[in-house]
C-alpha cells in the first residue's frame, strides 16, 4: 500500500487536545487537536501501539511467565524483538541480521565506539560536528579518555563557516581528505539535532572509507525521518533512539546496526545472555556463543512493553508504505511550512541579518533550504539573540496550542511529521507565530 500524499495516517494516532496541553487562549477549541509539531523530540502515540501494549499487559495479567513461550497472539516474549527487526531493517536500509532493537542510544554508542575505536599513535582522532548532541560529545570524550588520550586533541569537531549555521559538504570532505590518515572514526549525526541539517551521509561515508577510517552514524533524528541505505552505503555501524520519528514512547528502546562484513572479525566484548544463540540460551551453557550479526551485542532481555509500543508504530509505518511514500509527504509539508514562514512580516532572511534593525524582534530559519539537505524539522532562530524573545514566543505559542521544542537560548524547532501532521498544522503554526510576535511587549 502506498499512502496518497494528501492522506497522512492522522487517524491512526492519538493527538492531544488544546485543553490537554494547556492552550488557554483557545476556549472555543479546547476539545480540538492541538498543533503538534514536536515529533522530532517525542513522537505521538499510535493507536496500534496502545493496542499492543494493552494486549501485552493483559497477557502478563493472565499468563504470567508463561507468556514468554505460550502467547495468545503468537508473540512470545522471548522472541518479540525479532518481530521488530524486519521493519527496522527496511527503514534504515539494512539486512535483518544487521539490526537489533536493544538498550538505549548512548549505551549502544559506547558499545559501538568500544568495538570500533582502536586508536594508534598515528590514527587516533574522532571526527564529528561541533555541537553534536551533548550525550554524543560526552561519549566521544570519555572514549578518548579511556584510551589515555586528551579529548581536546583526540576529538576533532567541525564548525560551520563564520556567519553560517550548517556545515558545507565540501568542507567536511576536505577535512577527511586532509586529515584522514590521523582519523580513526568519522561519526556525525544523520540529521543534526539543533539545525535540522541532513548530512550527505553517502558521500561522507565514501570519503571516510577511502581514507581508511571507520564510519558510524548517530541516527536519532534521522531514523524514520529520511530515507537511509546503511548497507549499500557501506556504513560500519549506526545507533539510534526510537521515541522521536519512530514514535515508540518516552524513553523507548533504542536500535543498533553493524554491517555484516564485520560478523567474522568483530565479536561482542561485553557479552550478555540475550546475545547468546537462542537455540541454547535457556540451556544456560557456561560459554558465550554470540548470535551472528548485530543481535550478538544484546545483553539483557529487553522490555516487552517498550518493544510492543515500538512494534505498533512500525506496523503503522508499513501501512503508510514506509519511507519512500513518507519522504514525499514530508517534503511537501516542510516546504509548505517554510513558505508560510517566509511570508511572515517578522521573518528575516539570513543574508539580511547584519543590516536589519537589531532591536526589532523577528526570526530567521537556520535549517538548510534545499529539501535534500534537511528532514522534517525547521529550526527558527529568534532575534535579537540573547534577549529572551524565544522564550516569550515559545510560551505564547503553547498558549495557542502550538507545540514545538525549545533549544536555549534562541531556537524553536518545528517539525511537521509525515505520519500525522497536515497542512492545517503548518498554517496554524505560522498564524499563531505572527500573533505571538504582535503580542510581545
Amino acid at each position: 500500500m502506498t499512502l496518497p500524499p494528501q492522506l497522512p495516517l492522522r487517524s491512526e494516532f492519538l493527538l492531544p487536545t488544546n485543553n490537554e496541553v494547556g492552550a488557554n487562549r483557545l476556549p472555543n477549541e479546547s476539545d480540538q487537536p492541538c498543533t503538534y509539531l514536536c515529533g522530532n523530540s517525542l513522537g505521538l502515540m499510535s493507536k496500534r501501539s496502545k493496542e499492543l501494549v494493552e494486549e501485552e499487559m493483559s497477557v502478563w495479567a493472565t499468563r504470567g511467565v508463561i507468556g514468554h513461550f505460550d502467547h495468545p497472539h503468537k508473540r512470545g516474549w522471548v522472541g518479540l524483538a525479532d518481530h521488530a527487526r524486519p521493519y527496522l531493517a527496511e527503514i534504515v536500509g539494512a539486512k535483518e541480521h544487521e539490526v537489533v532493537c536493544m538498550s538505549t542510544l548512548t549505551t549502544n554508542l559506547h558499545l559501538m565506539m568500544d568495538s570500533f575505536y582502536k586508536p594508534t599513535p598515528e590514527r587516533y582522532k574522532i571526527l564529528c560536528e561541533a555541537k553534536a548532541f551533548p550525550s554524543d560529545q560526552y561519549a566521544f570524550a570519555s572514549q578518548a579518555q579511556l584510551h589515555g588520550l586528551d579529548p581536546a586533541k583526540a576529538v576533532l569537531e567541525l564548525s560551520p563557516r563564520p556567519g553560517e549555521f550548517s556545515l558545507r559538504e565540501e568542507d567536511i570532505l576536505e577535512v577527511i581528505q586532509r586529515d584522514g590518515h590521523s582519523i580513526a572514526v568519522v561519526i556525525f549525526s544523520g540529521v543534526q539535532y539543533y539545525t535540522g541539517q541532513w548530512f550527505p551521509m553517502q558521500f561522507i561515508t565514501q570519503k571516510a572509507k577511502e581514507q581508511g577510517c571507520i564510519c558510524g552514524w548517530d541516527l536519532a533524528h534521522a531514523v524514520g525521518n529520511v530515507p537511509l541505505s546503511l548497507h549499500e552505503w557501506d556504513v560500519d555501524f549506526a545507533v539510534w533512539c526510537t521515541y522521536k520519528y519512530l514514535n515508540s514512547g518516552p524513553g523507548g528502546i533504542a536500535g543498533l546496526y553493524v554491517h555484516e562484513k564485520w560478523n567474522d572479525s568483530l565479536k561482542p566484548k561485553y557479552a550478555g545472555w540475550w546475545g547468546h544463540d537462542p537455540l541454547t540460551r535457556f540451556a544456560m551453557p557456561p560459554k558465550f556463543s554470540p548470535i551472528n550479526g548485530a543481535g550478538g551485542f544484546q545483553q539483557s532481555n529487553p522490555s516487552i512493553l517498550a518493544i510492543a509500543s515500538l512494534l505498533g508504530s512500525l506496523q503503522t509505518f508499513k501501512k503508510a508504505g514506509m519511507m519512500v511514500a513518507l519522504r514525499k509527504r514530508s517534503i511537501e509539508l516542510t516546504n509548505h511550512l517554510e513558505r508560510l514562514l517566509f511570508q511572515s512580516k517578522h521573518f528575516v532572511h539570513l543574508k539580511d541579518m547584519s543590516t536589519r534593525d537589531q532591536g526589532k524582534p523577528g526570526f530567521t530559519i537556520i535549517t538548510p533550504h534545499d529539501p535534500k539537505d534537511r528532514g522534517a524539522q525547521l529550526s527558527l532562530l529568534f532575534l535579537p539573540t540573547g534577549t529572551g524573545v524565544m522564550q516569550k514566543i515559545f510560551e505564547l505559542l503553547q498558549s495557542y496550542g502550538v507545540i514545538g521544542d525549545e533549544r536555549q537560548p534562541d531556537v524553536i524547532r518545528l517539525a511537521p511529521v509525515h505520519l500525522y501532521s497536515n497542512e492545517a498544522d503548518c498554517e496554524a503554526a505560522a498564524k499563531f507565530l505572527d500573533i505571538a510576535f504582535d503580542e510581545l511587549v
